[in-house]
Protein backbone atom coordinates (compact mmCIF):
# COMPACT_ATOMS: atom_id res chain seq x y z
CA UNK A 1 0.00 0.00 0.00
CA UNK A 2 1.30 3.45 -0.83
CA UNK A 3 2.08 5.97 1.85
CA UNK A 4 -0.64 8.32 3.06
CA UNK A 5 -0.45 11.81 1.66
CA UNK A 6 -2.59 14.93 1.42
CA UNK A 7 -3.56 16.05 -2.05
CA UNK A 8 -5.04 19.53 -2.27
CA UNK A 9 -7.08 19.57 -5.49
CA UNK A 10 -8.62 23.03 -5.72
CA UNK A 11 -11.06 23.48 -8.56
CA UNK A 12 -13.40 26.40 -9.25
CA UNK A 13 -17.04 25.49 -8.74
CA UNK A 14 -20.14 27.61 -9.15
CA UNK A 15 -22.18 27.51 -5.96
CA UNK A 16 -25.95 27.86 -6.22
CA UNK A 17 -28.42 28.98 -3.59
CA UNK A 18 -31.93 27.52 -3.42
CA UNK A 19 -33.19 30.03 -5.99
CA UNK A 20 -30.63 28.53 -8.43
CA UNK A 21 -28.80 31.86 -8.84
CA UNK A 22 -25.03 31.84 -9.09
CA UNK A 23 -23.57 33.26 -5.90
CA UNK A 24 -19.82 33.20 -6.42
CA UNK A 25 -16.88 31.01 -7.34
CA UNK A 26 -15.51 28.90 -4.52
CA UNK A 27 -12.81 26.28 -4.28
CA UNK A 28 -13.41 22.75 -3.10
CA UNK A 29 -10.75 20.79 -1.29
CA UNK A 30 -10.39 17.06 -1.84
CA UNK A 31 -8.00 14.76 -0.02
CA UNK A 32 -6.72 11.42 -1.25
CA UNK A 33 -5.33 9.13 1.44
CA UNK A 34 -3.72 6.59 -0.83
CA UNK A 35 -1.03 7.46 -3.31
CA UNK A 36 -1.87 4.76 -5.85
CA UNK A 37 -5.55 5.80 -5.93
CA UNK A 38 -4.90 9.51 -6.32
CA UNK A 39 -5.27 9.61 -10.10
CA UNK A 40 -8.59 7.74 -10.04
CA UNK A 41 -9.88 9.92 -7.22
CA UNK A 42 -9.10 13.21 -8.92
CA UNK A 43 -10.39 11.96 -12.28
CA UNK A 44 -13.71 11.02 -10.70
CA UNK A 45 -14.15 14.06 -8.49
CA UNK A 46 -13.30 16.94 -10.77
CA UNK A 47 -15.80 16.37 -13.62
CA UNK A 48 -18.50 15.01 -11.33
CA UNK A 49 -18.52 17.94 -8.93
CA UNK A 50 -18.34 20.38 -11.80
CA UNK A 51 -21.34 18.78 -13.52
CA UNK A 52 -23.36 18.61 -10.31
CA UNK A 53 -22.86 22.29 -9.62
CA UNK A 54 -23.34 23.49 -13.19
CA UNK A 55 -26.52 21.46 -13.62
CA UNK A 56 -25.12 19.34 -16.44
CA UNK A 57 -25.98 15.62 -16.75
CA UNK A 58 -23.88 13.25 -14.67
CA UNK A 59 -23.16 9.83 -16.14
CA UNK A 60 -23.87 6.95 -13.80
CA UNK A 61 -20.35 5.42 -13.71
CA UNK A 62 -18.97 8.70 -12.32
CA UNK A 63 -21.33 8.99 -9.39
CA UNK A 64 -20.92 5.32 -8.52
CA UNK A 65 -17.15 5.75 -8.64
CA UNK A 66 -17.38 8.83 -6.43
CA UNK A 67 -19.63 7.08 -3.93
CA UNK A 68 -17.23 4.14 -3.71
CA UNK A 69 -14.25 6.43 -3.21
CA UNK A 70 -15.91 8.38 -0.40
CA UNK A 71 -17.49 5.30 1.19
CA UNK A 72 -14.16 3.44 1.22
CA UNK A 73 -12.41 6.36 2.87
CA UNK A 74 -10.16 7.08 -0.10
CA UNK A 75 -11.58 10.60 -0.28
CA UNK A 76 -12.52 13.14 2.34
CA UNK A 77 -13.85 16.62 1.68
CA UNK A 78 -13.80 19.67 3.90
CA UNK A 79 -15.84 22.80 3.52
CA UNK A 80 -15.13 26.39 4.49
CA UNK A 81 -17.78 27.98 6.68
CA UNK A 82 -19.02 30.09 3.75
CA UNK A 83 -20.31 27.00 1.89
CA UNK A 84 -23.81 27.49 3.29
CA UNK A 85 -25.60 27.61 -0.07
CA UNK A 86 -23.71 24.55 -1.32
CA UNK A 87 -24.65 22.81 1.90
CA UNK A 88 -28.37 23.42 1.38
CA UNK A 89 -28.53 22.64 -2.31
CA UNK A 90 -26.41 19.52 -2.66
CA UNK A 91 -26.99 17.54 0.52
CA UNK A 92 -27.66 14.31 -1.43
CA UNK A 93 -23.91 13.62 -1.34
CA UNK A 94 -23.70 14.28 2.38
CA UNK A 95 -23.24 10.78 3.70
CA UNK A 96 -19.67 10.16 2.58
CA UNK A 97 -18.49 13.77 2.93
CA UNK A 98 -17.11 14.45 6.40
CA UNK A 99 -14.97 17.13 7.96
CA UNK A 100 -13.01 16.76 11.15
CA UNK A 101 -15.94 17.97 13.23
CA UNK A 102 -19.12 17.71 11.15
CA UNK A 103 -20.78 16.53 7.97
CA UNK A 104 -20.43 18.92 5.06
CA UNK A 105 -24.05 18.41 4.09
CA UNK A 106 -27.06 17.26 6.15
CA UNK A 107 -27.42 13.48 6.13
CA UNK A 108 -31.20 13.68 5.82
CA UNK A 109 -33.56 16.08 4.08
CA UNK A 110 -35.29 18.53 6.39
CA UNK A 111 -38.88 17.25 6.23
CA UNK A 112 -41.43 15.87 8.68
CA UNK A 113 -40.53 12.19 8.60
CA UNK A 114 -43.37 11.29 10.96
CA UNK A 115 -46.08 12.44 8.54
CA UNK A 116 -44.97 11.34 5.09
CA UNK A 117 -48.12 9.77 3.68
CA UNK A 118 -48.02 8.56 0.08
CA UNK A 119 -47.53 11.64 -2.07
CA UNK A 120 -44.80 12.96 -4.33
CA UNK A 121 -42.04 14.91 -2.65
CA UNK A 122 -39.60 16.20 -5.29
CA UNK A 123 -36.09 14.93 -4.63
CA UNK A 124 -32.70 15.86 -6.12
CA UNK A 125 -32.05 13.69 -9.15
CA UNK A 126 -33.70 11.47 -11.72
CA UNK A 127 -32.13 9.01 -14.14
CA UNK A 128 -32.70 9.16 -17.90
CA UNK A 129 -31.69 6.74 -20.65
CA UNK A 130 -32.84 6.70 -24.29
CA UNK A 131 -32.64 4.47 -27.33
CA UNK A 132 -34.13 4.17 -30.81
CA UNK A 133 -36.54 1.40 -31.77
CA UNK A 134 -34.75 -1.80 -32.67
CA UNK A 135 -31.58 -0.72 -30.88
CA UNK A 136 -30.25 -1.37 -27.39
CA UNK A 137 -30.08 1.03 -24.49
CA UNK A 138 -26.46 1.95 -23.88
CA UNK A 139 -25.85 4.47 -21.10
CA UNK A 140 -27.91 6.74 -18.90
CA UNK A 141 -27.38 9.99 -17.03
CA UNK A 142 -28.49 11.68 -13.85
CA UNK A 143 -30.41 14.93 -14.27
CA UNK A 144 -31.81 17.30 -11.71
CA UNK A 145 -35.36 16.24 -10.95
CA UNK A 146 -37.81 18.28 -12.97
CA UNK A 147 -40.12 18.41 -15.95
CA UNK A 148 -39.33 16.57 -19.16
CA UNK A 149 -40.06 17.42 -22.78
CA UNK A 150 -42.24 15.20 -24.97
CA UNK A 151 -43.35 15.66 -28.55
CA UNK A 152 -47.16 16.10 -28.68
CA UNK A 153 -47.16 13.14 -31.07
CA UNK A 154 -45.16 10.82 -28.82
CA UNK A 155 -46.31 7.22 -28.58
CA UNK A 156 -46.94 7.41 -24.85
CA UNK A 157 -49.21 10.47 -25.11
CA UNK A 158 -51.20 9.32 -28.14
CA UNK A 159 -51.40 5.56 -27.80
CA UNK A 160 -50.50 4.86 -24.17
CA UNK A 161 -47.28 3.02 -25.01
CA UNK A 162 -45.84 3.11 -21.53
CA UNK A 163 -45.01 0.94 -18.54
CA UNK A 164 -43.97 1.65 -14.98
CA UNK A 165 -42.56 -0.23 -12.02
CA UNK A 166 -42.51 0.33 -8.29
CA UNK A 167 -40.01 -0.78 -5.67
CA UNK A 168 -38.53 0.54 -2.44
CA UNK A 169 -35.26 1.27 -0.70
CA UNK A 170 -35.11 0.96 3.08
CA UNK A 171 -32.68 2.40 5.63
CA UNK A 172 -31.55 -0.12 8.22
CA UNK A 173 -30.89 0.65 11.87
CA UNK A 174 -27.15 0.83 11.18
CA UNK A 175 -27.69 3.23 8.26
CA UNK A 176 -27.12 0.73 5.46
CA UNK A 177 -29.51 0.86 2.49
CA UNK A 178 -31.41 -2.16 1.17
CA UNK A 179 -33.37 -2.72 -2.02
CA UNK A 180 -36.07 -5.39 -2.02
CA UNK A 181 -36.03 -7.81 -4.97
CA UNK A 182 -35.12 -5.27 -7.70
CA UNK A 183 -34.30 -8.01 -10.20
CA UNK A 184 -37.95 -9.11 -10.14
CA UNK A 185 -38.99 -5.60 -11.20
CA UNK A 186 -36.46 -5.67 -14.02
CA UNK A 187 -37.81 -8.99 -15.28
CA UNK A 188 -41.43 -7.82 -15.05
CA UNK A 189 -40.58 -4.65 -16.98
CA UNK A 190 -38.96 -6.76 -19.66
CA UNK A 191 -42.07 -8.95 -19.97
CA UNK A 192 -44.26 -5.86 -20.19
CA UNK A 193 -42.03 -4.28 -22.82
CA UNK A 194 -42.32 -7.37 -24.97
CA UNK A 195 -46.13 -7.23 -24.73
CA UNK A 196 -46.15 -3.50 -25.58
CA UNK A 197 -43.59 -3.73 -28.45
CA UNK A 198 -41.04 -1.55 -26.65
CA UNK A 199 -37.27 -1.56 -26.38
CA UNK A 200 -36.21 -2.32 -22.81
CA UNK A 201 -33.09 -1.98 -20.64
CA UNK A 202 -31.34 -5.20 -19.71
CA UNK A 203 -31.73 -6.52 -16.18
CA UNK A 204 -28.25 -5.26 -15.31
CA UNK A 205 -28.92 -1.83 -16.78
CA UNK A 206 -32.12 -1.63 -14.74
CA UNK A 207 -30.30 -2.60 -11.54
CA UNK A 208 -27.43 -0.17 -12.13
CA UNK A 209 -29.86 2.65 -12.88
CA UNK A 210 -31.87 1.99 -9.72
CA UNK A 211 -28.74 1.90 -7.56
CA UNK A 212 -27.41 5.11 -9.09
CA UNK A 213 -30.70 6.94 -8.58
CA UNK A 214 -31.07 5.81 -4.98
CA UNK A 215 -27.49 6.72 -4.05
CA UNK A 216 -27.79 10.17 -5.60
CA UNK A 217 -30.96 10.78 -3.54
CA UNK A 218 -29.73 9.08 -0.39
CA UNK A 219 -30.68 11.97 1.91
CA UNK A 220 -34.34 11.38 1.01
CA UNK A 221 -34.40 7.81 2.31
CA UNK A 222 -36.44 7.95 5.53
CA UNK A 223 -34.83 7.08 8.86
CA UNK A 224 -35.29 3.52 10.02
CA UNK A 225 -38.93 2.77 10.77
CA UNK A 226 -40.25 6.04 9.26
CA UNK A 227 -41.05 4.81 5.77
CA UNK A 228 -39.15 4.02 2.59
CA UNK A 229 -37.83 5.61 -0.59
CA UNK A 230 -40.34 4.73 -3.31
CA UNK A 231 -38.62 4.14 -6.65
CA UNK A 232 -40.63 4.67 -9.83
CA UNK A 233 -39.03 3.43 -13.07
CA UNK A 234 -40.85 4.48 -16.25
CA UNK A 235 -40.48 3.13 -19.78
CA UNK A 236 -42.25 5.15 -22.44
CA UNK A 237 -42.55 5.57 -26.18
CA UNK A 238 -41.11 9.07 -26.35
CA UNK A 239 -40.64 9.24 -30.11
CA UNK A 240 -43.16 11.02 -32.35
CA UNK A 241 -45.62 8.83 -34.24
CA UNK A 242 -48.87 9.87 -35.92
CA UNK A 243 -50.27 6.62 -37.26
CA UNK A 244 -50.82 3.70 -34.88
CA UNK A 245 -47.40 2.06 -34.62
CA UNK A 246 -44.61 1.50 -32.08
CA UNK A 247 -42.75 4.70 -31.26
CA UNK A 248 -39.38 5.27 -32.96
CA UNK A 249 -37.67 6.22 -29.67
CA UNK A 250 -37.93 5.02 -26.06
CA UNK A 251 -37.06 6.70 -22.79
CA UNK A 252 -36.29 4.90 -19.55
CA UNK A 253 -36.59 7.22 -16.55
CA UNK A 254 -36.40 6.72 -12.79
CA UNK A 255 -37.51 9.15 -10.10
CA UNK A 256 -37.91 8.62 -6.37
CA UNK A 257 -39.90 9.99 -3.45
CA UNK A 258 -39.92 9.28 0.30
CA UNK A 259 -43.22 7.70 1.34
CA UNK A 260 -45.13 6.46 4.35
CA UNK A 261 -48.37 4.47 4.36
CA UNK A 262 -50.31 4.16 1.10
CA UNK A 263 -53.82 4.19 2.59
CA UNK A 264 -54.85 7.01 4.90
CA UNK A 265 -55.87 4.36 7.41
CA UNK A 266 -52.20 3.40 7.79
CA UNK A 267 -52.13 -0.15 9.10
CA UNK A 268 -55.74 0.07 10.26
CA UNK A 269 -58.15 -2.16 8.30
CA UNK A 270 -59.45 -0.78 5.00
CA UNK A 271 -62.99 -1.10 3.68
CA UNK A 272 -63.48 -2.40 0.14
CA UNK A 273 -66.40 -2.20 -2.27
CA UNK A 274 -66.79 -5.06 -4.75
CA UNK A 275 -67.37 -3.53 -8.20
CA UNK A 276 -69.97 -5.49 -10.19
CA UNK A 277 -70.27 -3.38 -13.35
CA UNK A 278 -66.85 -1.97 -14.27
CA UNK A 279 -63.85 -4.20 -14.89
CA UNK A 280 -60.13 -3.68 -14.59
CA UNK A 281 -58.99 -6.12 -17.30
CA UNK A 282 -60.20 -8.67 -19.85
CA UNK A 283 -58.73 -11.98 -21.06
CA UNK A 284 -56.20 -11.39 -23.80
CA UNK A 285 -55.67 -7.78 -22.74
CA UNK A 286 -52.87 -6.14 -20.78
CA UNK A 287 -54.04 -6.77 -17.21
CA UNK A 288 -51.03 -9.01 -16.58
CA UNK A 289 -48.44 -6.32 -17.31
CA UNK A 290 -47.83 -3.00 -15.60
CA UNK A 291 -48.91 -0.75 -18.45
CA UNK A 292 -50.04 2.76 -17.63
CA UNK A 293 -53.50 2.34 -19.18
CA UNK A 294 -54.49 -0.32 -16.65
CA UNK A 295 -54.53 2.27 -13.91
CA UNK A 296 -56.37 5.10 -15.63
CA UNK A 297 -59.19 2.62 -16.30
CA UNK A 298 -59.90 2.13 -12.58
CA UNK A 299 -60.10 5.80 -11.60
CA UNK A 300 -63.83 6.19 -12.21
CA UNK A 301 -64.88 3.26 -10.06
CA UNK A 302 -62.33 4.13 -7.40
CA UNK A 303 -63.47 7.76 -7.17
CA UNK A 304 -67.11 6.68 -6.87
CA UNK A 305 -66.26 4.25 -4.09
CA UNK A 306 -64.16 6.75 -2.16
CA UNK A 307 -66.96 9.31 -2.37
CA UNK A 308 -69.11 6.78 -0.51
CA UNK A 309 -66.50 6.30 2.21
CA UNK A 310 -64.75 3.16 0.96
CA UNK A 311 -60.98 2.82 0.81
CA UNK A 312 -60.79 1.14 -2.58
CA UNK A 313 -62.51 -1.14 -5.10
CA UNK A 314 -62.21 -4.90 -5.52
CA UNK A 315 -62.76 -6.10 -9.09
CA UNK A 316 -64.36 -9.26 -10.43
CA UNK A 317 -63.53 -11.13 -13.62
CA UNK A 318 -65.14 -9.70 -16.75
CA UNK A 319 -66.44 -13.03 -18.10
CA UNK A 320 -68.31 -14.72 -15.25
CA UNK A 321 -68.47 -11.69 -12.95
CA UNK A 322 -68.13 -13.87 -9.87
CA UNK A 323 -64.41 -14.51 -9.40
CA UNK A 324 -62.06 -12.17 -7.57
CA UNK A 325 -59.28 -10.48 -9.48
CA UNK A 326 -57.58 -7.62 -7.61
CA UNK A 327 -58.06 -4.17 -6.14
CA UNK A 328 -57.19 -0.98 -8.04
CA UNK A 329 -53.47 -1.36 -7.37
CA UNK A 330 -53.16 -4.37 -5.05
CA UNK A 331 -53.40 -8.15 -5.13
CA UNK A 332 -55.81 -9.79 -2.69
CA UNK A 333 -55.55 -12.82 -0.35
CA UNK A 334 -58.13 -14.65 1.71
CA UNK A 335 -57.52 -16.89 4.72
CA UNK A 336 -59.68 -19.83 5.80
CA UNK A 337 -58.25 -21.93 8.59
CA UNK A 338 -54.69 -22.83 7.62
CA UNK A 339 -55.29 -22.19 3.91
CA UNK A 340 -54.05 -19.01 2.24
CA UNK A 341 -55.60 -18.40 -1.19
CA UNK A 342 -55.12 -15.77 -3.89
CA UNK A 343 -56.49 -15.45 -7.44
CA UNK A 344 -54.34 -17.24 -10.01
CA UNK A 345 -52.28 -15.13 -12.40
CA UNK A 346 -53.70 -15.95 -15.82
CA UNK A 347 -53.22 -12.81 -17.87
CA UNK A 348 -55.72 -10.47 -16.23
CA UNK A 349 -53.99 -10.09 -12.85
CA UNK A 350 -50.66 -8.40 -12.27
CA UNK A 351 -47.99 -10.84 -10.97
CA UNK A 352 -47.14 -8.76 -7.91
CA UNK A 353 -43.67 -9.09 -6.41
CA UNK A 354 -45.01 -8.69 -2.87
CA UNK A 355 -47.64 -11.30 -3.77
CA UNK A 356 -44.93 -13.70 -4.90
CA UNK A 357 -42.91 -13.04 -1.74
CA UNK A 358 -45.91 -13.70 0.51
CA UNK A 359 -46.59 -17.03 -1.19
CA UNK A 360 -42.98 -18.11 -0.57
CA UNK A 361 -43.01 -16.96 3.07
CA UNK A 362 -46.40 -18.61 3.75
CA UNK A 363 -45.20 -21.95 2.40
CA UNK A 364 -42.12 -21.79 4.62
CA UNK A 365 -44.31 -21.04 7.62
CA UNK A 366 -46.42 -24.13 7.04
CA UNK A 367 -49.53 -22.68 5.46
CA UNK A 368 -51.35 -24.44 2.67
CA UNK A 369 -51.10 -22.06 -0.28
CA UNK A 370 -53.51 -21.97 -3.23
CA UNK A 371 -53.53 -19.95 -6.44
CA UNK A 372 -56.95 -20.49 -7.99
CA UNK A 373 -60.35 -19.01 -8.87
CA UNK A 374 -61.96 -17.51 -5.74
CA UNK A 375 -65.67 -16.72 -5.71
CA UNK A 376 -67.27 -13.72 -4.03
CA UNK A 377 -69.02 -16.08 -1.61
CA UNK A 378 -65.68 -17.47 -0.47
CA UNK A 379 -64.47 -13.93 0.06
CA UNK A 380 -67.46 -13.11 2.25
CA UNK A 381 -66.98 -16.29 4.31
CA UNK A 382 -63.20 -15.90 4.85
CA UNK A 383 -61.56 -15.63 8.26
CA UNK A 384 -59.23 -12.88 7.06
CA UNK A 385 -58.75 -10.80 3.94
CA UNK A 386 -55.77 -8.62 3.10
CA UNK A 387 -54.34 -6.71 0.13
CA UNK A 388 -50.71 -6.72 -0.94
CA UNK A 389 -48.42 -4.60 -3.09
CA UNK A 390 -45.18 -2.64 -3.11
CA UNK A 391 -46.87 0.51 -1.87
CA UNK A 392 -48.96 -1.10 0.88
CA UNK A 393 -46.85 -4.23 1.61
CA UNK A 394 -49.81 -5.80 3.45
CA UNK A 395 -53.02 -3.96 4.25
CA UNK A 396 -55.67 -5.74 6.36
CA UNK A 397 -59.27 -5.58 5.12
CA UNK A 398 -61.85 -4.72 7.78
CA UNK A 399 -64.96 -5.06 5.66
CA UNK A 400 -66.24 -6.02 2.22
CA UNK A 401 -69.44 -4.63 0.71
CA UNK A 402 -71.06 -6.50 -2.19
CA UNK A 403 -74.44 -5.65 -3.72
CA UNK A 404 -75.38 -3.66 -0.61
CA UNK A 405 -74.34 -6.41 1.83
CA UNK A 406 -71.51 -5.53 4.20
CA UNK A 407 -69.41 -8.22 5.86
CA UNK A 408 -67.03 -7.27 8.66
CA UNK A 409 -64.04 -9.39 9.63
CA UNK A 410 -64.09 -8.20 13.22
CA UNK A 411 -60.49 -7.03 13.46
CA UNK A 412 -58.99 -3.75 14.63
CA UNK A 413 -55.65 -4.32 12.94
CA UNK A 414 -53.86 -7.22 11.35
CA UNK A 415 -55.45 -10.64 11.56
CA UNK A 416 -53.36 -13.51 12.90
CA UNK A 417 -52.06 -14.70 9.54
CA UNK A 418 -51.60 -11.24 8.01
CA UNK A 419 -49.65 -10.10 11.08
CA UNK A 420 -47.36 -13.12 10.96
CA UNK A 421 -46.56 -12.72 7.26
CA UNK A 422 -46.30 -8.93 7.45
CA UNK A 423 -43.73 -9.23 10.22
CA UNK A 424 -41.69 -11.73 8.22
CA UNK A 425 -41.71 -9.65 5.01
CA UNK A 426 -40.97 -6.27 6.60
CA UNK A 427 -38.24 -7.73 8.82
CA UNK A 428 -36.42 -8.85 5.68
CA UNK A 429 -37.06 -5.57 3.86
CA UNK A 430 -35.70 -3.46 6.73
CA UNK A 431 -32.80 -5.77 7.57
CA UNK A 432 -34.09 -6.75 11.00
CA UNK A 433 -33.43 -10.44 10.39
CA UNK A 434 -31.01 -12.37 8.22
CA UNK A 435 -32.21 -12.58 4.63
CA UNK A 436 -32.18 -16.33 4.06
CA UNK A 437 -34.28 -15.85 0.93
CA UNK A 438 -31.63 -13.82 -0.87
CA UNK A 439 -34.11 -11.06 -1.67
CA UNK A 440 -32.36 -7.88 -0.54
CA UNK A 441 -29.58 -5.96 -2.27
CA UNK A 442 -27.30 -3.85 -0.10
CA UNK A 443 -26.03 -0.56 -1.51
Amino acid sequence: MGKNLLVDCRLPLRVFCLEKKVVKQKSFKVESLHEEKMGTAVAAVNPLLHNLISGQPVKSPSILTLNRLFSSGLLHAHKPSHFASFNRRFSSTASPLKSDSEMILPELADIDWDNLGFALRPTDYMYVMKCSRGEDFTHGELHKFGNIELNPSSGVLNYGQGLFEGLKAYRKQDGDILLFRPEENALRLKAGADRMCMSCPTVQQFLDAVKTTVLSNKRWIPPFGKGALYIRPLLMGSGAVLGLAPAPEYTFLIFVSPVGNYFKEGVAPINLLVESKMHRATPGGTGGVKTIGNYAAVLKAQATAKAKGYSDVLYLDSVHKRYLEEASSCNVFIVKGNVLSTPAVQGTILPGITRKSILDVARRQGFQVEERHITVNELLEADEVFCTGTAVVISPVGSITYLGKRVSYGIDGFGRVAKLIHSAITSIQMGLIEDNMGWTVKL
